[in-house]
């Protein structure tokens, strides 16, 4: 027993150490040094009778969350923005899982139109899991129908709107769980309203997505806080460095240069799993993950947000969320009053 708590402790001590490189973490080795410690059991589950959402669902590690839920059994719907490519996605899952429990919507989360009609039309009673995985990253500066720029209208806005308006039907569920799948290119950034428009400053797309899944951290936080009475559970987590069409797409030469030790789609979408599926996680809200283990939102000092701030995001959200074009004007002034107290 001494030789294996020594064991341990060493695997510990190394673990702590590489992971502190980014590299030997975010990749493929740090996933198999991190499984190294994972629970079998933990996901050794039948999710039947389990309703889970997954915004687009239709590849990458979208579409690995969609095909471990329904191996265990859940009621998956692919929540995709287009309706080939879902429909593809849809063939491929119940092909590879025997599932006839598997379904597809069209939802556009970056339109509030797309949100509102979802929501309407769903059929479903009961939400226990909704996981917002849906996410863009443009090399140029593109914007929703109703001008919001589309990073933070995919990333922050249409999930503050869907959780708001499905927040009945996860009410309605024993274990609720909402979860963000950020980025760890999240540690780069500060929380900052300040051109949240990116229309002051040349467009930034690795910088406005970095800034938008800051912002999704955030929000989990917070929705933890206010949702708690209704036992609604939310996280956020990162997925690592994984090899999907999007990082191949939208950063080619990161993609070039890491291909050979990038995680694959399902090594990225493994926390999500768990986050959505186990027990472990019961009675726990509001916390950032990595590996299945909670992860501290910030090693940089200058990247602490301040008070005001964060609930600067959340009216920012409200407003653009639920009052539509005429909020732009209106979260400029709450820049700008951020602004001031930031100084």
């Amino acid at each position: 027993m001494r030789a294996l708590d020594l064991h341990r402790a060493a695997t510990r001590a190394v673990t702590r150490v590489l992971d502190s490189t980014i590299v030997l973490s975010f990749d493929r080795t740090g996933f198999q040094r991190h499984a190294a410690q994972f629970v079998p059991a933990d996901l050794d589950l039948d999710l039947a009778g389990r309703v889970c959402l997954v915004t687009g669902a239709n590849s990458g590690i979208g579409l690995e969350t969609t095909r471990a839920l329904a191996r265990r059994g859940a009621t998956v719907w692919m929540l995709c923005r287009n309706r080939e490519r879902g429909a593809a996605a849809l063939k491929d899952v119940r092909g590879d899982t025997s599932s006839r429990r598997v379904h597809l919507r069209v939802l556009d989360v970056s339109e509030t139109d797309s949100i509102r009609r979802f929501v309407a039309e769903f059929p479903e009673t009961r939400i226990d899991v909704l996981v917002h995985n849906a996410g863009v990253l443009p090399l140029e500066r593109a914007t929703a129908s109703d001008d919001i720029e589309l990073t933070f209208a995919t990333h922050v806005r249409g999930p503050f709107l869907l959780t708001a308006m499905l927040q009945p039907k996860l009410r309605a569920s024993d274990q609720p769980r909402v979860i963000f799948v950020s980025s760890g290119g999240m540690y780069t950034r500060r929380l900052s309203l300040d051109d949240w428009q990116w229309s002051a400053r040349p467009y930034d797309g690795v910088h406005a997505y970095a800034q938008t899944k800051r912002m999704q951290v955030v929000l989990a936080e917070m929705m933890a806080e206010r949702y708690a009475e209704d036992g609604i559970a939310v996280h956020s987590m990162h997925p690592g460095w994984a090899d999907t069409a999007a990082v191949r797409e939208s950063l080619p030469q990161f993609w070039s240069t890491m291909r050979p030790l990038l995680r694959s789609p399902e090594q990225g979408a493994d926390t999500i799993v768990w986050l959505a599926a186990s027990p472990a996680v019961s009675g726990s809200s509001g916390a950032f993950w990595f590996d299945r283990e909670r992860r501290r939102t910030h090693y940089l000092p200058w990247t602490m947000e301040k008070p005001q701030t964060r609930a600067a995001l959340w009216d920012l959200c409200e407003q653009t969320a639920f009052s539509g074009a005429p909020a732009i004007t209106e979260g400029r002034t709450q820049q700008a009053a951020c602004r001031q107290d930031e100084r």
